[in-house]
């Protein structure tokens, strides 16, 4: 094999700084303020907040399970099998098509998701 033609591994490095993403926390736009973008990659990952007393209402995940870790402030993950309170520093999994929804606490929530990537939506034809 040419080694001059040998795909180059990515070097591991720094992606963001979760801890500058958190000023001013209670009072952010909610919504994704970072998320992985580079590609080729296996994994979705998206630094998700919520500003103070803010909610995502419940909804039905992906049919994919995904690893929650609370990175600051605090508040409820609300499920169907009740409403669980939560803080920084706690790792959450949610299992695949599971009811999940978040509301902040007073001074917000924020927490970094990582999950395997979803495949896009493909035109195709379906067999008939």
């Amino acid at each position: 094999m040419d080694e001059t033609n040998a795909p180059t591994p990515e070097a591991p490095r720094v992606l963001a700084d979760v801890a500058a993403l958190m000023d001013g926390l209670a009072a952010a736009e909610p919504g994704a303020a970072w998320r992985l973008k580079d590609d080729p990659r296996d994994l979705d990952v998206n630094l998700v907040r919520l500003p103070a007393g803010g909610r995502n209402e419940p909804f039905e995940g992906p049919g994919l399970d995904i690893l929650v870790h609370v990175v600051a402030g605090s508040g409820v993950l609300h499920t169907d099998g009740g409403d669980v309170p939560i803080r920084a520093g706690q790792l959450l999994w949610l299992p695949k098509s599971s009811r999940r929804g978040f509301t902040a606490g007073d001074e917000g929530l924020a927490w970094l998701t990582a999950h395997r990537r979803k495949q896009g939506l493909a035109i195709g034809h379906r067999p008939g």
